[in-house]
């Protein structure tokens, strides 16, 4: 990436303005042509949501998005259209024991009306605080109650099975950290009761240890920053014993999304540490310990971004790609290419990690990844990835969803995935656009937890 070095987050102020605009008219587009009876929105075919995936984990981000649309204009049509949504359609997410999505689905709605209340953005109301509590204990318990034991500590395990500890998971911990904000933990036999922070730290320490690689000469392919999008242990002993990819070329290149989840999700975690005592801490292995390992992890994705993405900051989807030599080995000198006849960008995995790089630029007052980060969002905020065909369901254009299996449209004319988007990337691209905007109002910091 060219990092540039001017720009304030008050600079793209303009640009959000007219973003926000766009992004109604694509929720309302979506609520007036979408047929809910097929399923959650995944990614769009022609400019148009449709439904495809192995668990139903983006309907929080379709509802949630309805909420930030509030949240960042003060308009409440959005917030009745996402309260009306959630408390109607996102219960079974909430007892949903087969995914490890509850930190997607219920922290993007529960959890942003909840925190809305707290912020005094909209009335406090007993009974409704009381349902959104409710809803985020039982989540959190329901997450944290799929766990995979190993000799190091233990991970909350994907939907592959208790063999597979995915990159994505670290953004689901947000279930786990409200969860424990809100005196929650997890009942079992002979009421034992397991702490919900303590299974935030292990499935964090997992996530570090065996998905992000530090340049230590664990394998040969071993470079600071990259990561493996799943993790593979031998469930007789627990040990370790390969890394895989789902959605990624291969275990030994990097999926830019899988990076990005934990580019995202880590330091989310060291902020809401900052409102943990000390002395919970310490049974965990001590609050150096812990954010010394958190803090390892996030910066070095967030440096494999950097140094792995054109100069614009939209990465392509894997950074090894079969076709990836076909781009020219100055691919990162220039900026992104989506109608190139090799290999696909990742809009979404830019919007997922733009938030993660100005995270990390705020935690360590380090100037280099907020820069970054804002440099992500420019381009995402410009006419190259803005969807601006009133026609387009979608917001953020040139998003992959999963690559391998052929699931993404390549438009007449092309060679690969392009000019469409998810709901992934378009509730993260929300998101960041929120978190920006706050910063440049001096309004209150966007964060996840109480």
């Amino acid at each position: 990436m060219i990092l540039d070095t001017a720009i304030e987050t008050k600079d793209l102020l303009p640009a959000l303005e007219r973003f926000w605009k766009v992004s109604a008219q694509k929720i309302e587009l979506i609520n007036n042509e979408y047929d809910d009876s097929q399923g959650s929105p995944v990614f769009t075919i022609e400019g148009k949501y449709s439904t495809r995936g192995w668990t139903e984990w983006t309907q929080g981000f379709q509802y949630g998005s309805e909420i930030l649309q509030f949240d960042a204009t003060g308009d409440t049509s959005f917030l009745e259209m996402g309260k009306r949504n959630t408390v109607e359609k996102m219960a079974p997410h909430v007892t949903h024991f087969g995914v490890h999505d509850h930190g997607f689905n219920n922290v993007s709605t529960y959890g942003n009306l909840l925190r809305l209340m707290n912020e005094g953005r909209i009335p406090e109301s007993e009974w409704e605080r009381n349902f959104y509590v409710m809803a985020l204990q039982a989540s959190s318990a329901v997450q944290a109650k799929r766990w995979t034991s190993i000799p190091s500590g233990g991970y909350i395990y994907s939907f592959n099975g208790p063999h597979s500890l995915f990159a994505d998971t670290i953004r689901s911990l947000r279930a786990l950290a409200i969860g424990h904000q809100l005196g929650h933990s997890i009942m079992g036999e002979h009421d034992r009761k397991t702490s919900l922070l303590e299974r935030l730290v292990q499935h964090a320490k997992a996530t570090a240890e065996f998905a992000v690689y530090y340049g230590e000469g664990r394998d040969f392919y071993d470079v600071w920053g990259r990561t493996a999008h799943e993790s593979i242990f031998n469930l007789n002993d627990g040990n370790y014993r390969c890394p895989n990819s789902q959605q990624g070329f291969s275990p030994f290149t990097t999926w830019t999304r899988g990076l990005a989840w934990i580019m995202v999700g880590a330091p989310e975690q060291l902020e809401f540490l900052k409102t943990v005592d000390d002395t919970e801490l310490e049974p965990l292995g001590g609050r150096d310990t812990i954010e010394a390992m958190l803090l390892k992890m996030t910066t070095a994705t967030c440096d494999f971004y950097i140094e792995n993405t054109p100069t614009d900051g939209i990465p392509y989807w894997d950074t090894g790609a079969l076709n990836s030599h076909k781009l020219g080995e100055d691919v990162y000198e220039r900026e992104s290419e989506p109608f190139n006849d090799a290999e696909p960008v990742d809009s979404s995995a830019a919007a997922i990690g733009a938030q993660g790089l100005l995270r990390l630029g705020r935690y360590l007052n380090e100037p280099r990844y907020t820069q970054a980060g804002l440099t992500v969002m420019k381009t995402l905020l410009s006419d190259k990835y803005l969807s601006r065909d009133k026609s387009h369901q979608g917001l953020i254009l040139h998003s992959v969803y999963h690559r391998p299996n052929g699931w993404d449209h390549i438009p007449d004319g092309q060679s690969v995935p392009c000019g469409e988007s998810c709901m992934w990337g378009d509730y993260h691209a929300r998101e960041t656009a929120l978190y920006i905007q706050r910063l440049a109002n001096d309004e209150p910091y966007y964060k996840f937890y109480l």
